[in-house]
């Protein structure tokens, strides 16, 4: 029988209750660029795809998963900011269509998910992307925020043939058996000041990922929790600019050529 504690960190709130959790989210009333992309039908539901314009097959994948508002226009404008890069990103949906614009709704819609059905529309993003004929992913990585971070490096866990995972200050394991499963080269960001995912919990993950005799990159910011969102209230410029470009040049390191 799982702990609430258990339930908590899966959820990704970490050692915070709900509501100081949902404290740590507020939106800000800045809109989303125009989309690029279009939507495909992806494991019984929908994903967004964003394709490198005039880029021919193959091209590196990366499936992009989304913060606990669900996948809302900002996750699709990074999806398409991974397209300008040269990958061909396509984010999935957890929420099954639902959208949070309040964090009470966030949270029910977070506490929602069937781990299982998730980690099955994740993996069916990771087959999209070598199968589908105008991308042909030969590298293929992950990336994720606070709940999409999370699942981020559940993914890596789970998938053996995934090369690279990227997690924006989602709940990390600190498993070193599990972490061992990692085949994926990883990459985290964090910020100093989350009091959801503490310095001392982001000390313990890099601890149980050198004993599980993996490697990570990892990037600190004295920031607070979902700094790299420009939806966030708590949105900060420059940690945000940083840490994209260490993410862009790691991803391109990782799954380029």
């Amino acid at each position: 029988m799982s702990t609430s504690t258990e339930r908590d960190d899966a959820a990704g709130t970490g050692r915070v209750d709900e509501a100081a959790f949902k404290a740590l989210h507020e939106h800000s009333s800045v809109e989303a660029p125009p989309l690029r992309g279009e939507t495909v039908e992806l494991g019984g539901g929908q994903a967004y795809l964003a394709m490198p314009e005039g880029a021919e097959a193959p091209l590196p994948g990366v499936v992009v998963v989304h913060e606990w508002w669900g996948l809302n226009d900002n996750i699709r404008h990074w999806t398409d900011r991974l397209a300008a890069e040269g990958f061909a990103a396509v984010a999935v949906d957890l929420y099954g269509g639902s959208l949070a614009r309040e964090p009470d709704e966030a949270m029910k819609l977070m506490r929602a998910v069937d781990p299982d059905a998730a980690q099955a529309m994740l993996r069916a993003a990771h087959e999209f992307l070598a199968s589908e004929p105008r991308i042909a992913a030969q590298r293929r990585g992950v990336v994720g925020w606070c709940f999409g971070g999370s699942w981020s490096l559940r993914h890596a866990i789970a998938t053996a043939d995934l090369d690279a995972a990227v997690v924006y200050y989602g709940q990390p394991v600190t498993d070193p058996a599990e972490l061992s499963k990692i085949q994926a080269e990883l990459l985290g960001v964090f910020g100093n000041l989350d009091r959801s995912i503490p310095p001392e919990t982001v000390d313990a993950f890099v601890a149980a990922v050198e004993e599980a005799g993996k490697t990570i990159e990892v990037h600190r910011y004295d920031a607070d929790h979902a700094f790299a969102n420009p939806s966030s209230a708590r949105y900060q410029a420059d940690a945000a600019a940083d840490a994209w470009d260490r993410v862009r040049a790691f991803l391109v390191r990782e799954l380029g050529d």
